[in-house]
């Protein structure tokens, strides 16, 4: 990778969100809490998360990633109340297929993940991108029904 490509995937646009992520740190009553790690490169989140009526209530995220992944966390954190499960799973299938097989930018009100397009061409990055939607959609499913 030259300098020049990296310069292009760590766009101001993917450093501004990755330097002002929502909802960082733990939550105060968890329903549910799930931990995940991409073995390619390290990084790690841990997601909490708090349901009322199948909802997301409460969300608290603890990211340890590349800015790539921390711009999608960022994204997450901003989106994050109050959607269902079905929506996160919708989103983080749309950013995936976004990713890997050139499809269109997530549906609102996740089209911020547009940011991210540049990433297309690097798939090492890829799990990072994901590890934040994998960790709340774990949180979810540990919650109770």
């Amino acid at each position: 990778m030259s300098d020049s490509d990296l310069m292009q995937l760590y766009s101001r646009r993917i450093l501004a969100l990755a330097s002002d992520i929502p909802h960082l740190g733990k939550i105060e009553a968890p329903t549910g809490s799930a931990h995940k790690r991409s073995p390619q490169c390290g990084s790690s989140v841990t997601a909490h998360v708090a349901m009322r009526d199948g909802r997301i209530a409460d969300f608290g995220q603890e990211v340890r990633a590349c800015a790539l992944g921390q711009a999608s966390a960022g994204v997450l954190g901003q989106t994050a109340l109050g959607r269902s499960r079905d929506e996160i799973a919708r989103a983080r299938d749309q950013l995936q297929a976004m990713l890997k097989q050139d499809g269109p930018v997530p549906d609102a009100p996740f089209e911020a993940l547009e940011a991210l397009l540049p990433a297309r061409e690097f798939p090492n990055r890829h799990a990072s991108i994901l590890l934040a939607w994998e960790a709340l959609l774990g949180a979810i499913d540990a919650s109770p029904a």
